[in-house]
């Protein structure tokens, strides 16, 4: 009979580290979608399932069965792309300090080239010009904003979910997920009719 996440989690505690891989291929997909969805290319992604579970597997003790596990992993992940997304940041404020005064493009064109994503399958279904906006609006998006986004539009995630993820109150993701979507709405108008994009947080 198949593992439950809970049984799972049991079974590496009690010192069966090999039931470790039940979870992670259970999993390793939507971490992987999600971290993509957020760092908006494949490299950055994979960092941030390698973090997740390792942060995972060494906090194992501390997950508590009257959340699902899958909550409990999903705000790891976005923890762990969140502390990737602002180090590359800082990253990309180095390197535009760096080439002020070159010859070539702008330091706003060279960051902006250093931010945009790296085409995968799922983008490769998109127009080279609707890739860039999307990529784009994306980047335009604060960290939280792009997590909560990210998470209610296309990981489907609850208000609730998203707020257990994001430490704040359901008022509060409700607020951000408008934001994002007002946002987003205003740099994909030209490609999308009214309401392709849903609005709110229902």
């Amino acid at each position: 009979m198949e593992l439950t996440d809970r049984a799972a989690v049991d079974e590496v505690l009690a010192g069966k580290h090999e039931c470790f891989r039940v979870l992670v291929e259970r999993h390793g997909r939507k971490v992987f979608g999600l971290a993509y969805r957020m760092t908006g290319n494949e490299h950055d992604a994979d960092e941030v399932v390698q973090e997740t579970f390792l942060r995972c597997y060494k906090r194992l003790d501390s997950f508590e069965a009257r959340s699902s596990f899958s909550t409990w992993l999903y705000r790891i992940a976005s923890n762990c792309a969140l502390d990737l997304l602002a180090k590359r940041k800082q990253d990309k404020l180095h390197i535009v300090e760096n080439d002020r005064g070159e010859a070539g493009d702008t330091p706003e064109e060279r960051a902006l080239e250093y931010a945009a994503p790296q085409p995968g399958p799922e983008r490769m279904l998109l127009s080279s010009e609707l890739r860039q906006r999307v990529a784009g609006a994306m980047q335009r998006l604060t960290l939280v904003e792009r997590t909560a986004f990210v998470l209610r539009h296309f990981e489907g995630r609850s208000i609730s979910e998203i707020g257990s993820v994001l430490k704040v109150k359901d008022e509060a993701v409700k607020n951000t997920v408008f934001r994002a979507v007002k946002k987003m709405r205003t740099e994909l108008e030209p490609f999308f009719t009214s309401g392709s994009i849903r609005g709110g947080a229902r």
